[in-house]
């Protein structure tokens, strides 16, 4: 039997607390105080998501550790499920609706259109960091299709000929 030891234990601990912030790792502690801690471990990355806009490396070790699971597990999860983010968004997420009335009415030659101008795919972030491209199934404003959110702004009727003014328009901002 191994008894190996370490004497950086508590920097982790300081390191992994400071990664997450209190409120998150007064979450945690809650949580290893009562049964299936394993079991929370979705929310305990969504917290995490929601206060830092994405999951870092550093912050997945940091939740293995409170958590006291393989840093291995906590890196699947957050891999396996697509609403988990492990790049930094742009300062700018854009969201180009492909539903059915989108769809029809060009978005996919919309969404194109950005990939070319940003040189980017979907779920990826321009090299300038001001830019994250995402799908949307649905914006729920079929009648104005079809429709880009830019932002907190939404664009209707957009046509691949504006998307490069768009981009200007918040490359100023």
């Amino acid at each position: 039997m191994c008894t190996c030891k370490t004497d950086n234990l508590s920097d982790i601990e300081r390191t992994s607390e400071l990664s997450l912030g209190p409120e998150i790792v007064e979450y945690i502690k809650t949580i290893c105080e009562g049964p299936h801690k394993e079991s929370q471990l979705i929310s305990v990355l969504h917290k995490v998501q929601q206060k830092y806009g994405y999951l870092s490396m550093e912050n997945i070790n940091a939740v293995a550790y409170l958590l006291k699971i393989p840093a291995a597990k906590v890196s699947g999860v957050a891999t396996f499920y697509n609403f988990f983010r492990l790049q930094q968004p742009g300062k700018f997420k854009i969201n180009v609706c492909l539903g059915t009335a989108c769809y029809v009415k060009g978005a996919n030659l919309i969404a194109d259109r950005f990939k070319q101008e940003l040189g980017i795919d979907f779920g990826e972030t321009s090299k300038d960091a001001m830019f994250t491209l995402e799908i949307a199934r649905c914006l729920g404003t079929c009648g104005l299709a079809p429709v880009v959110t830019i932002g907190k702004e939404v664009f209707s009727q957009v046509t691949p000929d504006q998307v490069p003014v768009l981009l200007d328009k918040f490359r100023k901002q």
